[in-house]
């Protein structure tokens, strides 16, 4: 074994990307430092100071945690190289000018340490031609690495070798691209643009050139190109202005420079609506108008007839939507060709440009079809990659009909399908295959990575054809219902994996959770609460299951709803109190419930993308399965004797304000999660990362932790945060409802009406909870709140 450890980076330039590749290097504790050029006034790191400022005002959020901006390390080109010779990683990410590129690289290469990797972060330029100039020795650790905006939450990095690039350097950079930074990695060939942006970029002038062909507005096309088709829901018009007119700008003239010889050429010219508005300085978002712009409250677009801004807001044809929502690919794809509807004839040419322009170039772009849906999905925001959907409609089918357009002059180019997409192997298997994925070059299927760190991910992102084992149905089947699957893979771990819709917690996941305590307490070394879902953005748990609570309150009362909280307690006491590890795998939301499941296990291992807190008073409510009961015990154990009202202070905060951490990160700071609980980067390798936790703290002697009774600050705690929320509320900041909410959550939190310092049980706190949930339902302005959330999903403010 031997280990490949980035000890720090360097990011060249501070720009947008620069400053975020950075400020993600800090989220995952690897040490960087932020170069730019000297400012002409002031401080002279004033460029790199500006830029880390302006990081904490992004949304979304670069950092993990906003005060974690102070520990990027700032630098200047003038006064601190020798800061590079300690650095294992240099990441330059300067504007995309190959001279200042070049004049940039022969300033900081005598600087650069022997071992270090250099790359460039481009997003299309040649690293072969960036590479010229460099010595054998440093062109032998240079390649590009491609990040995709925003840094933090888009999962794909391009890597992009020269001829030259070492294939241990790949290897290197891959694995700590991989686990550090939690990153999806396609390794791309050295063509301009590189896959991602090459394919999306040709896709958006493919869907400009259509939408005029067929006379669709920009709303209607967005609406078309968006949710509808598992695509960022943007669509084509509303995501350029986002990206930048003038960046999408960029992308096309290096098309237009460097593929002359492209049969597709000539989509490549800046279509006349967007040459008009970047000459215009109409760009998009940041310039306040592009392809559309916002006047007074109302979102209008532009009409490409008259390049005047109309109102907008107009929607597909129910008839294209009802196509749209087919189940069957095969089906949706011949309904779509068959119509007469303009808006399907539309979706059916774009997809036909798509399909013809990544079988015309696959071979030269990207090892194997894989590598292209990856990095569509990862990089474009797609479910469905573009080789999937097309095998997953019938390759050969769609083969013969995109054949006939171009035949027909219906297509862009009248360059024909290579002649593989109609011969054997693909005419017979598609380009996905149990064997891997195709390569025309050779002329095979191709596998997946085998490098170590993929021994990481239990569940390896699947394409459509493969047969990449299913997370629903992999490993043994311990008991399966309609809430719950309990299931193990030889590995002396159970698992538990949630069904039910958003992972909610009813009672068939609270039987399920104490079946799988049951049965771990038997013969295993631990139980891992992990959902399949995880690394495709499912929610942890959303909370607790209302809807199916409703017919109990609804014949019962209130009161009938008390066995059900009880039994809700019950669970997670029993989590909290096993004899063996239960860790709770967190990835996405984790709301109300859904926290109080996670605050109650032994231990939490979360994906950097978790969305913790306790949002009970949106609905009028409070945290009833042991959230406010966990606040109290936590504050007296971090008071150690001292004030416990200081610590409460925060636990308290949170729920009364339904505060959400943005992060997992912020999660710790809020304290959902503790100081020793694991952050991953890459959901991938979340189940790994529980099991192999659960296994440790079982190894290491684990037993559960002993009961202890928990000082509470009484009344003097209670009446001081309720004088607090008095001048909240006289002074307009929050209702009277919401005043009798966060009054009631300091009543549980501090003990209640008894004297300061007295210890309770965690009983004590937890029959305040249920007794004050059970009351707050009765209360026709929480019932106000419930009805208003389920039926328009958004909190009601009485």
């Amino acid at each position: 074994m031997s280990n490949f450890i980035v000890k720090k980076v360097a990011v060249l330039g501070a720009g947008v990307m620069g400053a975020q590749i950075a400020a993600h290097c800090v989220n995952a504790k690897v040490p960087v430092v932020l170069f730019d050029l000297p400012a002409k006034e002031g401080n002279k790191n004033g460029i790199v100071l500006k830029a880390i400022e302006g990081l904490k005002k992004l949304s979304p959020a670069p950092l993990g945690n906003k005060e974690d901006a102070a520990l990027i390390e700032v630098a200047n080109y003038e006064d601190n190289l020798e800061l590079l010779a300690g650095c294992d990683l240099i990441i330059e990410a300067i504007a995309e000018r190959m001279d200042w590129k070049h004049d940039l690289y022969k300033k900081v290469a005598p600087h650069i340490g022997a071992n270090a990797i250099f790359a460039s972060n481009t997003s299309g330029l040649s690293i072969e031609k960036l590479a010229e100039g460099f010595d054998s020795d440093l062109k032998a650790r240079f390649c590009g690495v491609h990040f995709f905006n925003p840094p933090r939450y888009m999962h794909l990095v391009e890597l992009i070798p020269t001829a030259s690039t070492r294939p241990e350097i790949l290897d290197q950079l891959e694995t700590f691209l991989t686990s550090t930074l939690g990153k999806g990695v396609v390794r791309a060939k050295d063509t301009p643009n590189f896959i991602a942006n090459r394919v999306g970029i040709f896709g958006m002038l493919a869907t400009i050139h259509e939408a005029e062909k067929f006379g669709l507005s920009v709303d209607v096309v967005d609406d078309l190109t968006g949710a509808k088709l598992g695509r960022a829901k943007s669509g084509t018009f509303r995501t350029a202005d986002v990206v930048g007119l003038d960046t999408m700008g960029h992308v096309i003239k290096t098309m237009q420079d460097t593929l002359q010889d492209d049969p597709f050429f000539s989509l490549y010219k800046t279509p006349d609506v967007l040459a008009k508005l970047i000459e215009k300085g109409a760009l998009g978002q940041k310039t306040g108008g592009g392809f559309y712009k916002k006047v007074g409250k109302e979102i209008q677009r532009l009409d490409f007839a008259t390049g005047e801004y109309v109102p907008g807001g107009a929607k597909a044809a129910d008839i294209v939507g009802r196509i749209l929502k087919e189940k069957d690919p095969v089906k949706k794809f011949k309904a779509m060709r068959e119509s007469t509807n303009p808006q399907a004839q539309f979706l059916w040419a774009i997809y036909r440009d798509a399909f013809h322009y990544i079988a015309v170039h696959l071979d030269t772009i990207a090892d194997n079809a894989r590598d292209v849906d990856f990095a569509m999905r990862w990089g474009f925001g797609w479910s469905v990659g573009p080789f999937e959907t097309w095998q997953a409609a019938g390759w050969t089918q769609i083969a013969q009909w995109v054949k006939e357009d171009i035949e027909a002059g219906k297509a862009l180019t009248d360059t024909p399908l290579p002649s593989w997409v109609f011969s054997a192997p693909v005419a017979e298997k598609g380009v996905h295959t149990a064997e891997g994925s195709y390569s025309v070059s050779k002329n095979a299927y191709v596998p997946l990575s085998d490098l170590p760190v993929y021994k990481r991910q239990q569940f390896r992102a699947p394409v459509v054809g493969s047969t990449t084992v299913d997370a629903r149905t992999a490993g043994t089947t311990v008991f399966e219902d309609e809430s719950v699957r309990l299931w193990h893979s030889d590995d002396e771990v159970l698992v538990i994996s949630l069904k039910t819709k958003m992972h909610v917690i009813g009672d068939g996941v609270i039987k399920g959770i104490k079946r799988g305590l049951e049965e771990a307490e038997k013969g295993y070394k631990g139980l891992v609460i992990w959902n399949t879902d995880a690394a495709e953005g499912g929610a942890f748990s959303a909370g607790a299951d209302l809807q199916s609570a409703l017919p109990a309150f609804m014949t019962g009362g209130a009161k009938a709803m008390e066995p059900i909280v009880r039994e809700l307690q019950d669970c997670f006491m029993a989590m909290k109190y096993s004899n063996i590890p239960v860790v709770a795998a967190v990835a996405g939301l984790a709301l109300g419930g859904g926290c109080e499941m996670a605050l109650h296990a032994s231990k939490r291992v979360a994906s950097i993308e978790s969305y913790i807190g306790l949002v009970e008073v949106g609905v009028g409510l409070v945290p009833a399965g042991g959230g406010l009961k966990e606040a109290a015990v936590r504050a007296a154990g971090e008071a150690k004797g001292n004030d416990i009202l200081q610590f409460l202070k925060t636990g308290f905060t949170n729920a009364a304000t339904a505060q959400v951490s943005k992060s997992a990160l912020e999660a710790k700071a809020m304290g959902y999660l503790k100081e020793d609980d694991v952050i991953v980067f890459n959901p991938y390798e979340l189940l790994h990362v529980a099991k192999v936790t659960a296994r440790s703290m079982f190894d290491a002697g684990y037993r559960a932790p002993l009961r202890r009774p928990v000082p509470v600050t009484g009344r003097y705690g209670w009446a001081t945060i309720r004088g607090q929320l008095v001048n909240m509320r006289d002074g307009g900041f929050i209702s009277a409802y919401d005043y009798q909410l966060g009054d009631t959550i300091a009543e549980i939190v501090t003990g209640g009406d008894i004297d300061q310092g007295s210890y309770v049980s965690e009983q004590w706190l937890l029959d305040m909870e249920r007794k004050a949930f059970i009351s707050l339902l009765n209360n026709p302005k929480t019932q106000e709140r419930i009805m208003g959330m389920m039926q328009t999903g958004k909190p009601v403010r009485n």
